[in-house]
């Protein structure tokens, strides 16, 4: 007798269902068996730059103590709550467990810093391409949780259309390799009415986006640890130049290269408009290199416009009800509208 079972609510509403222990999509072409708790794909389909990607988060989500200081978690949270803070509404009003996709789950680290206690009332399928799913697996479990966990590509996922209520992406749709593809991909799974968060990172001044590839066209060249080193002196860098403290005064700006007039500081000058060395006085260096690492090595990492963002919801009938554009990237809380 088999020890593997299914939740109904997972069986009913995605078309999902077991066969000799084998995890089938509702049409049978998707295959998947159990390892320590996770559904994994039989297949790979995943192009080079996917793969590049995908080993890159294994690796970083693997280096735990780099994000898990209370300091980090702290400022994580207040940024999460201050862009989704509409999620908060929509769990307030309903009244039975919505269906959950955290679409690029990765460890779980954001899904568990936005809904803290809010986790209980939904029923959670985590997705990621990464090794780092089973990470977050065993995070949810310590929190008291529970779910259903999916290592697969976010562009081929088993579940029927109209089958999720909330699709949650925070980062990582630009990590794909098309962020509009993998919002076309995923949209359809929503239900009339059903909400889509994410958040996708902008496109920068001229110099960050020359900087910003030059440094990935580098970085994919090494192994995951050899560009987590190779990180380090830049995240030095960022210290200096944020302890430094200087400010710059530009009172005409630099139009040329998309500097607005004003004054800034000179850590802040070089991390919009040069090269991202990331710094926050509060975190330690470790928090700061996992943010620089974050950024830099993995290969896909997309940057696009508000104006895009716009006609790729419209064009999919996502009703926009809130979109937050600053320096670092745009979010977006959408709704459904079949």
């Amino acid at each position: 007798m088999s020890l593997i079972s299914l939740p109904e609510w997972f069986k009913k509403n995605t078309g999902c269902f077991l066969k000799n222990d084998i995890l089938l999509s509702a049409d049978r072409q998707k295959k998947y068996i159990m390892d320590d708790g996770v559904w994994k794909s039989t297949t790979n389909s995943n192009s080079n730059k996917q793969l590049q990607t995908s080993n890159i988060f294994s690796y970083k989500w693997n280096q735990e103590k780099t994000y898990t200081s209370p300091a980090l978690l702290k400022k994580t949270q207040e940024w999460l709550k201050s862009r989704y803070d509409y999620i908060y509404i929509y769990l307030k009003a309903i009244q039975d467990h919505p269906i959950f996709l955290d679409a690029g789950c990765g460890a779980a680290f954001s899904t568990l810093e936005l809904l803290g206690d809010c986790f209980h009332q939904l029923n959670y399928i985590g997705v990621d391409i990464s090794d780092a799913i089973t990470i977050a697996r065993r995070r949810i479990q310590d929190a008291g949780y529970d779910g259903i966990f999916l290592q697969e590509n976010l562009m081929d996922l088993p579940f029927k259309p109209e089958s999720i209520d909330i699709i949650f992406s925070e980062g990582v749709l630009h990590h794909t390799d098309s962020t509009k593809e993998a919002i076309t991909k995923l949209t359809p799974l929503l239900r009339n009415g059903g909400l889509f968060l994410f958040y996708v990172y902008a496109k920068k001044s001229p110099i960050r986006e020359f900087s910003d590839d030059y440094l990935r066209e580098q970085l994919h060249k090494l192994s995951p640890k050899q560009a987590w080193d190779a990180l380090k002196p830049l995240t030095e860098l960022g210290i200096q130049l944020g302890e430094s403290n200087m400010e710059l005064n530009l009172p005409n700006g630099i139009e040329l290269l998309d500097v607005p007039a004003g004054k800034i500081k000179l850590q802040e000058f070089f991390y919009w408009y040069i090269l991202k060395a990331f710094y926050a006085k509060e975190l330690d260096f470790d928090a700061m290199q996992h943010i620089n690492f974050d950024w830099y090595a993995p290969q896909n990492a997309h940057r696009q416009t508000p104006e895009q963002i716009s006609q790729w919801c419209d064009e999919l009938n996502l009703n926009i009800l809130s979109m937050k554009t600053e320096l670092s990237g745009i979010t977006v809380v959408a709704k459904r509208q079949c």
